[in-house]
C-alpha cells in the first residue's frame, strides 16, 4: 500500500514540474520605447535618438549593465535600401550611442558588440 502512495506522489510531482513554464533570462519588454533583443542573457534595447543618433540600452537580468569597455558598430538598412553605419560608444551608465544615424519604422539594424571580455555579439532588430 505504501508503494502505491509513493508512486502517486511521484506522478503528481512529475506533472507539476512538467507544467512549470520556462522563464527567459533577459527581459524583452522595452523600457525606453524601443525594440529589444536578448543575447548571452543580456537585453539590448535599440531606441531612436532625437538628434540623428541611436541609443542601445543594456540590462543584465533587469539590472542596468555598465557599458564601460564595450564597443561596437550599428548598421542600419532603411526601407528604401540605403545603408548607413556608425560606431557604438559608451554613453552613460548603461547605454551605447551611434551618432549620425536615423532610425525609421521598417528599417532593419544590426549591432555588433564587443564586450570588455572580448566576446562578440551580433543582434538583429526590425524597427516598428
Amino acid at each position: 500500500m505504501r508503494l502505491h502512495s509513493l508512486n502517486k506522489a511521484l506522478a503528481a510531482l512529475c506533472l507539476a514540474a512538467a507544467g512549470t513554464p520556462a522563464l527567459a533570462h533577459g527581459d524583452t519588454a522595452p523600457k525606453h520605447g524601443g525594440v529589444v533583443q536578448v543575447a548571452n542573457e543580456i537585453s539590448f534595447e535599440l531606441v531612436a535618438g532625437l538628434d540623428s543618433s541611436a541609443m542601445l540600452y543594456l540590462e543584465d537580468h533587469g539590472q542596468a549593465l555598465d557599458t564601460a569597455g564595450f564597443s561596437g558598430k550599428l548598421s542600419v538598412l532603411s526601407k528604401d535600401g540605403v545603408k548607413t553605419s556608425a560606431p557604438l560608444t559608451p554613453a552613460g551608465a548603461n547605454a551605447l550611442v551611434a551618432r549620425g544615424l536615423t532610425l525609421t519604422a521598417g528599417a532593419k539594424a544590426v549591432a555588433v558588440i564587443t564586450t570588455p571580455q572580448n566576446l562578440t555579439l551580433a543582434l538583429r532588430f526590425t524597427l516598428r
